[in-house]
């Protein structure tokens, strides 16, 4: 039987900490669905929840949501490598999370406090467009992810 593996994905912390990279912990899972959605593709099921501070505990998946990067804005064709960026939505105490204030600073003047994006994110990168199968991000994807972050909110 499969067991934990660890994939390097990149934290973006809400708080003043830059962001690096940490361990995301995956578990296998059968892929039954004929097409389930993108996280689940690889087989795997990513515990970014790990990572999130005041997450409610005990709800798995049920406790955030994710984004996926395929193209920056003007792009006509989608990355070889796309990312998923997994965020924080359920808290422990029903309260809002904090804005994250890295990609408050990103957004400059695009900002708007509404559809801030809230709490640590993390962000995995796949290694096809299918995803297929997780693999290691480096700090090198950081201007890619900024990029998108730069000009699109949580919603």
């Amino acid at each position: 039987m499969d067991q934990m593996l660890a994939f390097d994905a990149m934290l973006i912390p809400e708080d003043d900490r830059p962001p690096h990279l940490v361990a995301l912990m995956t578990s296998p899972i059968s892929t039954s669905a004929p097409h389930p959605p993108h996280p689940y593709r690889c087989g795997r099921m990513p515990h970014p929840e790990m990572y999130m501070d005041y997450i409610a505990e005990g709800l798995g998946p049920r406790s955030w949501r994710y984004r996926v990067i395929e193209a920056l804005d003007e792009m006509n064709t989608k990355f070889t490598t796309p990312y998923i960026v997994f965020y924080p939505t359920v808290s422990r105490d029903g309260m809002p999370f904090p804005i994250n204030k890295c990609v408050r600073e990103i957004q400059g003047r695009h900002y708007s406090e509404s559809v801030a994006w809230r709490g640590n994110l993390i962000v995995v990168k796949y290694r096809d467009i299918n995803y297929s199968e997780m693999m290691d991000a480096s700090m090198a994807d950081f201007p890619l992810v900024k990029n998108f972050l730069s000009t699109h909110n949580m919603s």
